[in-house]
């Protein structure tokens, strides 16, 4: 299990963004504007899901996939949501989405429709995406969880937010819908 340390330290209100990236204090500023609550912790750079155990256990949240895929053809993008503790099979999404082949994007993607780079995708990032280029798809298991760990478009902080704040609050904001999958 990879050991990253987590601060003890969580905050509920914008933390001092003198040493954070912009795109990091904007998601803060959205989330006021928005009156979101969340409550959030610091830590290392999280690159695995096995990592994050110790970011959900000190938020009390369930780890949560977050997976940038694309079709074949890199017309279509999607953002998938999905309990991290899952196994994820293309197939059994390209199934339901009724798409020949998905393949995970490529970082370049990412940059330009959600301005996150690998390790830092979250929900979030579609606060980004103002010309709807990417399809949100959530799995129906998340959707049962009261609340949804997310970066704040960076992948040294993440958030606990209510799921509900996030579909009702968050996606109004962006104008995206989702589709829910069952993986």
């Amino acid at each position: 299990m990879d050991e990253i340390h987590v601060s003890k330290e969580h905050f509920t209100s914008k933390p001092d963004c003198s040493n954070r990236t912009d795109k990091e204090a904007k998601t803060y500023d959205l989330l006021d504007k928005l009156h979101i609550p969340y409550e959030g912790v610091d830590h290392d750079v999280a690159p695995t899901i096995e990592a994050c155990r110790a970011i959900e256990d000190e938020l009390g949240i369930l780890p949560c996939k977050n997976l940038f895929l694309r079709n074949r053809q890199k017309t279509t993008f999607f953002l998938l949501l999905m309990p991290g503790d899952k196994k994820f099979l293309t197939k059994d999404l390209s199934s339901q989405l009724n798409i020949s082949r998905l393949s995970f994007a490529e970082p370049e993607f990412m940059e330009e429709f959600l301005n996150l780079t690998p390790g830092s995708v979250s929900v979030l990032g579609l606060m980004n995406d103002r010309d709807w280029d990417v399809d949100l798809l959530i799995d129906k298991e998340l959707l049962e969880s009261e609340y949804l760990g997310c970066h704040p478009c960076m992948n040294t902080s993440t958030l606990k937010i209510k799921t509900e704040d996030i579909l009702k609050k968050f996606l109004k904001h962006t104008g995206h819908r989702y589709t829910i999958v069952t993986l």
